[in-house]
């Protein structure tokens, strides 16, 4: 529960595709656009911690919004009514529920509350330009919850206890400068604390709420020990570690001494993610790593036990998810997902030993008519390992065709094996779609995400380029009819890709992508200001490495660029300024390059209204296929 709330705090192998298996001979048929990305009609459930009611959202004019009903009941609340944005996220806090919303995708995150019945809604954070998040959510206190805020300083996030009934706020910690994260015990203490200088990282840590915080671990950025939760009697700490090690691994840390007890668990090739336990039984459950696939650690035989009879009841391959549960763990919540389905949900009721489904997720779309996505690897050309993903369109065979070559945001991310709707859609269309795990990818260990630092536009990038070289030369890929398309990092490797390797891509697709290193850090948000020194060891320092922060900028090497460009920005995006898309857009028409440019502003860091989303793919489908040949559901008209 405590990880889930901090998240809202916080802003395989084939190796040569001639012989993969095929799903079927017959070619998908062309899905309507609007299919892949459209809202649910009923999704992201939760249950109350009582077990009586379900929450969950359904869009009202175009927006999802928050609703709720007794289970076996046809009676149905809705709590939220918002017209110009979905709800970003929402849990429940005794019998309310307290939901997060930014304006516009500014990321200026407010948290509101409402009863589950509809009644008593309010704005606990109206505060203008502020971010909040939840520390903690003080499950043994009913009206009470720790949250974050900057309001007294944009750079800093203090601690503040917030009473969902006065609406009162009261400080609990002011931030004494770095701060990142604050980690309470099980009794809602606060008792840990992350520092950072942006290089350095220190571990504090205090014996109660009276007591000062003492420095017990120092760090640079590149290793450390990254806090989950106290053991339960808080007296130590779970937390992955990549001390003295390449990959991050589960330990039992005794915070007081600074050091590590006892290695729960670790993977020889990828770092562990989490742990999940039990708040009735205080006992760890499970930890969650990815491979190719996603997998899983059982540290409890109640919960293996658990999920065998899930898999036994859904006699599904697809994996399988709790997502959630009431106080006394007797109803679960349980979700399915695949690469080719976004599956359904469901309610199990222990006692009855009864598995309800809810809902299917998307069930206009068939999981016959889509594609495999399968994982690969290969070599770059300093011989480094790369590890992705290869979606072959449906029914064709994997020769010669349309490609579009889609890297990760981050760029210290990765991608996963799973249900992606950019690259069902893509495929649909007749494209091959691969996605990169370029070097400083996570997961992979500390090695391998180091070998990105500074390598922005060069290393980083020839991991993109040696993949198209790799398709060319498995057959794959036809060599003039190569795109490529990404978000945020994925918008400046685009950039990247038609800037540096001018004849390895026929079009490229930004979205909300950084052109010029210089403006992008000089316009960050506020609260990433702590993280600049960390920045510029890993991009680049523009003093110190101005050269090298130039030469990876494609904003100047715009007299390269010759292919076909679609730029999509948000006006409102507080990561990646809308400087970033105008400035290259300007340079690029100044040249005669052709270049498509949408702006949306009532966007941030990514379209979310479905309207936007439905503007810019079927504007891409258009771009795309006017200079890949793709397969289209709309001619493509050319602009006067």
């Amino acid at each position: 529960m405590k990880n889930f709330l901090r998240s809202v705090a916080l802003c395989l192998i084939f190796a040569s595709c001639g012989n993969q298996e095929k799903v079927s001979t017959e070619i998908a048929p062309l899905l309507p656009m609007e299919d892949f990305f459209r809202n649910p009609d009923i999704a992201y459930f939760t249950i109350s911690p009582d077990g009586k009611t379900l929450a969950f959202t359904k869009p009202v004019n175009q927006r999802m919004n928050v609703f709720a009903t007794v289970i076996g009941s046809k009676d149905t609340f809705q709590l939220t009514n918002f017209t110009d944005r979905d709800v970003q996220s929402y849990f429940w806090k005794g019998n309310k529920i307290v939901y997060a919303k930014d304006q516009g995708g500014d990321e200026n995150f407010h948290l509101y509350v409402v009863d589950a019945n509809g009644k008593n809604k309010k704005d606990l954070t109206p505060f203008a330009k502020v971010s909040v998040g939840v520390v903690d959510g003080l499950i043994e206190h009913e009206n009470e919850l720790l949250i974050s805020m900057n309001k007294d300083n944009p750079e800093l996030f203090d601690v503040y206890r917030l009473n969902l009934v006065t609406g009162s706020i009261t400080l609990e910690a002011k931030n004494p400068g770095g701060v990142i994260n604050w980690i309470t015990d099980h009794t809602g203490t606060i008792r840990v604390a992350v520092q950072s200088d942006g290089v350095n990282s220190v571990l504090l840590y205090r014996e109660s709420k009276e007591q000062a915080f003492k420095q017990v671990l120092r760090t640079t950025f590149r290793e450390g020990v990254n806090p989950l939760f106290f053991t339960f009697d808080n007296k130590f700490l779970y937390a992955t570690s990549n001390l003295n090690r390449d990959k991050a691994a589960l330990v039992k840390f005794d915070i007081a001494n600074g050091k590590e007890l006892e290695l729960l668990f670790e993977h020889p090739e990828v770092d562990m993610e989490g742990l999940d336990y039990s708040y009735k039984r205080k006992v760890i459950t499970k930890a969650d790593y990815t491979t190719a696939k996603s997998e899983v650690k059982f540290f409890d035989q109640a919960t293996e036990k658990l999920y065998a009879k899930l898999r036994d009841k859904l006699n599904t391959e697809d994996e399988i998810y709790i997502t959630g549960n009431n106080l006394q763990e007797d109803k679960f919540l349980v979700r399915t997902m695949s690469d080719r389905s976004l599956g359904a949900s469901y309610l199990f009721d222990v006692a009855k030993n009864e598995l309800i489904k809810i809902a299917d997720r998307a069930p206009w779309l068939k999981s016959e008519d889509l594609c495999e996505m399968k994982a690969i690897t290969y070599t770059t050309t300093d011989g480094l390992k790369i590890n992705g993903y290869l979606t072959i369109p449906k029914g064709v065979e994997p020769k010669n065709l349309p490609v579009i070559i889609n890297p990760h945001g981050g760029p210290w991310a990765r991608d996963e094996w799973g249900w992606n709707p950019e690259v069902q859609f893509l495929a649909n269309r007749g494209y091959a779609v691969l996605q990169v795990n370029f070097r400083g990818s996570t997961g992979y260990g500390r090695k391998f995400w180091e070998a990105s630092f500074k390598q922005w536009g060069k290393t980083m990038q020839q991991d993109i380029t040696d993949g198209v070289n790799w398709l060319v030369q498995e057959g794959i890929a036809d060599p003039k009819r190569v795109g490529i398309y990404g978000g945020s990092y994925g918008g400046y490797a685009s950039l990247a890709g038609v800037a540096f390797t001018p004849n390895l891509y026929v079009c490229a697709v930004d979205y909300v992508g950084v052109s010029n290193l210089f403006t992008f850090m000089n316009t960050v948000p506020p609260y990433w200001k702590p993280f600049m020194q960390m920045m510029y060891e890993m991009v680049g320092d523009p003093q110190k490495d101005s050269l090298l922060l130039r030469e990876a900028s494609p904003i100047f090497s715009v007299d390269k660029i010759k292919s076909p460009l679609f730029i999509a920005q948000g006006a409102n995006d507080p990561r990646v300024n809308k400087a970033e898309s105008d400035q290259i857009v300007e340079a690029l028409k100044k040249r005669g390059v052709k270049v498509e440019y949408m702006v949306k502003d009532n966007e941030g860091h990514g379209f979310q209204n479905e309207e936007n989303q439905f503007e810019f793919y079927s504007a891409m489908e258009l771009f795309l296929a006017k200079h890949l040949g793709g397969r289209i559901s709309k001619p493509v008209k050319e602009k006067s």
